[in-house]
C-alpha cells in the first residue's frame, strides 16, 4: 500500500489537560518532511485526526494513522465481553460506555470494572490509580480468568524473544499501558462511525480506503529515537517516537511487506496486529538520514554581529550546538571494551540469576510442607552447591542441604539459614514459622533475558564490564575512541624538561598536562609536539593533526596580540572565532576548523589552560565522542576564605576541603602559579555576578574528580 501521508498517534490517559512528556503527541509526515505537534486534551487529537481525515478525502490521497495503543486483546476476551468475537465488537461497546469529557476527565476505571463483571473472579483488568477504590477494580494484579493469555501474539512478537510484553490488562502504576488502549478504541469506533467509507482498519478489516488506521509500537525504533533526542537535548522521547516512525513509514515506497501477515485469520480479527511487528528491521532500514550528524559549518563557531564578552553560559551552549558526534563504530571484544562508548544499546543474553538460587548456606525445602513451631525435615541424600545442581526432586515434607549460589532444586522454593537450624545429618530442625521464599532469588531478579542492561551512549566501566560480562554479552558496538590531538607552540617553550633551557626560555607544561587529561578523559591522546612562531611550522603541525586526530587542542598563541600566531594563522588560513570568555582565568578561547578538524585554541598560560579545557573542551569532547554532554558535578560547601568579588566575568578559583569539610583557596590568585593547580582538589565556582565572601559562606565546589581529573 502506497500512500502520500503518515500521522502516528502516541496517546496518553492523562485525566488533565498536559504538554510535555507523557502526553499527547501526533508526528505527520509527506513529501514535504516531518513535523510534529503537542496536544493536551484527546478531544483536541481526535479532531485533529478528523481534520487530517478530511484534508485527504479532499484531496483524494491516501492517508496511514497509526496509532500506539492496542485495538485488541488476547483470544477469548471479546467473546466473553459481547458475545461476538471480533474486536470490533469490543471498540463498539466501549465508545457506548466510556465518557471523555473536552477537559481530559473520564469515567474509565469504572468502564474496566463493568467488564471485568462479564467474568469468574475478579476478571483480567486491575491497576486502580485514584484515591477511591472502584468495586470491581482490583488495585493489584489478579489472577487471570481461565483460558486469557497475559499478551497477545503481537506483543510477543514486537517486543522480541525473551522480553516481557507491557500487561494490556493493567490500567495505572509503572509500565500501564492498558488504559490506553481502553479510552483509544472508543476514539476509534467513533472514527469509523464518522467515516464509514473511508476510513478501514488493519488488520481486521483490507486496507483499501482513503484511510488505514494500524496499531504501531514506536519502541521497535527505540535505539533511533535516542539517537535522534541526543542530537536534539531539548527533544522529548514521546516527540521523537511520533516524528521516526512517521518517516520511516512514509519512507518505505510501499508498506506491503509490513502487512504481509501469515497468521491466523480468526486470530488476526479478534487480537489485532501490530504494523511492522516481525519485520522490525524493514522497519529499522526506512528510518531515514535525519539523524546522521552533517558536516561542521565553516562558520559553525561564529558569534552573532556585536557579541563581544561571552558569558559561560552562552559559550557552552553555543559549542554543544555546533558540535556535533564524529567518530565511527566498531564491534569490540567485551574485556577490551573499558572506556569506550557504546554505540548500540546492549540487552540481556540471559537473565541473572538465570535461575533462582540460594543466597544463603543453609537448607531448602518446600514451604508448603512447614507450619508454626519446631519443624523437623528429612534429609535427602546429596546435596546442592554453586556449579554443583542437585540432580533431582526433593520431595514435599523433605529438605536438601544447599549452598549460596546454588540453583534451587525441583521441589524447593524455601531456604532456612544454616546458623537457624540444627541438622544430626539425617534430618534438620528449625523453629517456623519460616516465611516462603526466604533466603532465594527469582531467576531475572537483578536483568531479565532480553532486558536493556546498557544504553547507547554510556562510557563503560569496571562495574558495567561485570555487568555485561555476567549477562553473557561478548561483544559490544561502541563509537571509535575520539583522538584528540595536542599541540604547543611558542618560541619561548622547549619541547621536554630534559632539554637545556636559557633564562627567557620555559620548559613545556601544557603539552604533556593536556596529553594527560586526554588519556585520562578516555580519549586516545596524539602528541603533536611543539611549534615555534612560525606560520608555515604550525601550519604544518595542524595539518598533521587534521589527518590525525579528531579535534586539536591548541595552547599559547590564541590572543589578539603581535605574537599570537595561532589566531593569526587559523583567521588567514583557517576559520576562526576568537571567543572572549568571562571567565577568569582564561579569557581568550580560539574556535576554528582546520581541514574540516576542530581546533580549540587555549591560552599559553598552563593554569588558564586547565581550567578553560576543563570548562570547554571536556563537555565538548565527550559529546563528539558519543557520550552526550557532560555537566560538572558540583555542591555547596562553607567557605574557608574571603572575598569581594566585582560582576561581569565568572570566576574559578583553585581550592581545596580542609578537615572540616570547609573550601580553601590557593593563597595567590595569579595565573602563573602553576603550583596552586597541583596543591588544589577541585575548583570553587564563584557566579557572574557580583559576591561577597566571608568564612562560612556557601560556594559551589567542583572536585578535580567531577571533572575527570583522575
Amino acid at each position: 500500500m502506497r500512500v502520500d501521508r503518515v500521522a502516528i498517534l502516541d496517546w496518553s490517559t492523562a485525566g488533565k489537560p498536559r504538554l510535555g512528556k507523557d502526553s499527547i503527541w501526533l508526528g505527520v509526515a509527506d513529501a514535504s518532511g516531518v513535523a510534529a505537534e503537542n496536544l493536551p486534551t484527546r478531544a483536541q487529537a481526535e479532531a485533529r485526526l478528523c481534520a487530517l481525515i478530511d484534508k485527504t478525502q479532499a484531496a483524494n490521497e491516501k492517508l496511514l494513522i497509526g496509532v500506539d495503543f492496542n485495538l485488541g486483546f488476547p483470544a477469548g476476551f471479546a467473546q466473553r465481553l459481547t458475545g461476538d468475537a471480533r474486536a470490533a465488537s469490543v471498540w463498539e461497546w466501549l465508545a457506548a460506555r466510556v465518557t471523555d469529557g473536552s477537559d481530559n476527565a473520564h469515567n474509565l476505571p469504572h468502564v474496566a470494572a463493568e467488564a471485568n463483571a462479564a467474568f469468574a473472579g475478579q476478571g483480567p483488568f486491575w491497576g486502580n490509580g485514584r484515591k477511591e477504590d472502584v468495586a470491581g477494580l482490583p488495585r493489584t494484579r489478579p489472577e487471570l480468568p481461565e483460558g486469557l493469555s497475559a499478551a497477545r501474539r503481537t506483543e510477543i512478537a514486537a517486543t522480541g524473544p525473551g522480553s516481557r510484553p507491557k500487561s494490556t490488562w493493567q490500567l495505572s502504576g509503572a509500565g500501564a499501558v492498558g488504559a490506553q488502549g481502553l479510552m483509544g478504541m472508543a476514539m476509534l469506533h467513533r472514527l469509523r462511525l464518522r467515516f464509514p467509507e473511508h476510513l478501514s482498519v488493519w488488520p481486521f478489516e483490507e486496507a483499501n480506503a482513503p484511510v488505514t488506521v494500524a496499531e504501531v509500537y514506536p519502541s521497535m525504533l527505540s535505539a533511533e529515537c535516542r539517537a535522534l533526542c541526543a542530537f536534539n537535548p531539548d527533544m522529548v522521547t514521546d516527540e521523537a517516537q511520533v516524528r521516526v516512525l512517521a518517516s520511516a513509514l512514509m519512507n518505505l515506497s510501499d508498506t506491503a511487506e509490513l502487512m504481509d501477515l501469515r497468521e491466523d485469520a480468526k486470530l488476526l480479527v479478534e487480537e489485532g496486529w501490530i504494523l511492522g511487528a516481525g519485520h522490525q528491521l524493514t522497519l529499522r532500514r526506512a528510518v531515514p538520514a535525519m539523524q546522521e550528524p552533517p558536516r561542521l559549518r565553516d562558520d559553525c563557531f561564529a558569534m552573532p554581529q556585536g557579541v563581544d564578552w561571552v558569558p559561560v553560559d552562552e559559550a557552552l551552549e553555543r559549542l554543544r550546538t555546533a558540535l556535533k558526534p564524529i567518530t565511527t563504530q566498531e564491534t569490540c571484544r567485551i574485556g577490551d571494551a573499558a572506556g569506550r562508548v557504546l554505540a548500540a544499546d546492549c540487552f540481556a543474553r540471559r537473565s541473572n540469576p538465570p535461575r533462582p538460587n540460594s543466597a544463603v548456606d543453609g537448607y531448602g525445602f518446600a514451604h508448603a510442607a512447614t507450619g508454626e513451631g519446631p519443624q523437623r525435615l528429612p534429609l535427602v541424600d546429596g546435596r546442592a552447591a554453586a556449579g554443583q545442581p542437585y540432580d533431582g526432586t526433593v520431595p514435599q515434607g523433605a529438605a536438601v542441604r544447599i549452598l549460596t549460589g546454588a540453583i534451587l532444586p525441583d521441589g524447593v522454593d524455601t531456604v532456612v539459614l544454616e546458623e537457624d537450624t540444627a541438622s544430626d545429618g539425617a534430618a534438620v530442625v528449625f523453629d517456623g514459622p519460616v516465611k516462603p521464599f526466604s533466603n532465594t532469588r527469582k531467576a531475572g531478579e537483578d536483568v531479565m533475558e532480553g532486558a536493556l542492561a546498557l544504553p547507547a551512549g554510556h562510557r563503560l566501566r569496571a562495574p558495567d564490564i561485570a555487568l555485561l560480562s555476567a549477562l553473557g554479552v561478548a561483544d559490544v558496538q561502541t563509537f571509535r575512541p575520539l583522538r584528540v590531538g595536542v599541540l604547543s607552540t611558542g618560541d619561548e617553550i622547549i619541547a621536554a624538561p630534559h632539554l637545556p633551557a636559557l633564562p627567557h626560555q620555559i620548559w613545556d607544561a601544557n603539552r604533556p598536562m593536556l596529553l594527560t587529561l586526554a588519556r585520562d578523559w578516555g580519549y586516545e591522546a596524539v602528541d603533536l609536539g611543539h611549534a615555534a612562531d612560525d606560520p608555515e611550522k604550525i601550519a604544518a603541525r595542524l595539518s598533521d593533526g587534521a589527518k590525525r586526530a579528531d579535534v586539536i587542542l591548541t595552547s599559547g598563541g590564541a590572543s589578539a596580540g603581535d605574537e599570537d600566531h595561532v589566531s593569526a594563522l587559523l583567521r588567514a588560513r583557517g576559520t576562526l572565532s576568537s571567543w572572549r570568555i568571562a571567565l577568569k582565568p582564561g579569557r581568550p578561547l580560539a574556535l576554528a576548523l582546520w581541514e574540516g578538524t576542530p581546533v580549540f585554541g587555549l591560552p599559553g598560560n598552563p593554569v588558564a589552560a586547565l581550567i578553560c579545557a576543563l570548562i570547554f573542551a571536556r563537555p565538548a569532547f565527550s559529546l563528539m565522542a558519543g557520550a552526550g554532554w557532560l555537566n560538572p558535578q558540583g555542591f555547596p560547601v562553607p567557605a574557608a576564605f574571603s572575598k569581594s568579588k566585582k560582576p561581569g566575568r565568572r570566576e574559578y578559583l583553585r581550592a581545596r576541603l580542609n578537615a572540616d569539610g570547609a573550601a580553601e583557596v590557593f593563597a595567590s590568585e595569579g595565573s602563573g602559579r602553576i603550583s596552586g593547580l597541583s596543591w588544589a582538589d577541585g575548583l570553587v565556582e564563584l557566579p557572574d555576578g557580583a559576591v561577597q565572601i566571608t568564612p562560612g559562606t556557601p560556594v559551589r565546589y567542583l572536585p578535580y574528580s567531577s571533572l575527570g581529573l583522575t
